[in-house]
């Protein structure tokens, strides 16, 4: 699956997903729910963009790669 990057206007937070390409995440409250964050004080049908990222070349090392992505790991959504 890939992974898209998601941007609230009204916070100003951007958060790293994964998953399906047939998948819609078109609110704040469904993008906190699949990245596994609290949802803050923005209302959960805040509406999100989609942003157009460059892809993240693969290696052929055959090594495990961390892409090391926002996630969970976002300092900018607060911990309910």
């Amino acid at each position: 699956m890939p992974y898209y990057e998601y941007h609230c206007e009204t916070n100003g937070c951007t958060l790293e997903i994964r998953h399906k390409m047939s998948e819609q995440i078109e609110t704040w409250g469904d993008l906190v729910e699949r990245a596994g964050v609290g949802r803050g004080e923005t209302p959960s049908d805040t509406p999100v963009t989609k942003l157009i990222s460059a892809p993240v070349p693969i290696t052929g090392s055959g090594e495990s790669q961390d892409f090391g992505g926002c996630g969970s790991a976002c300092g900018c959504v607060p911990r309910a």
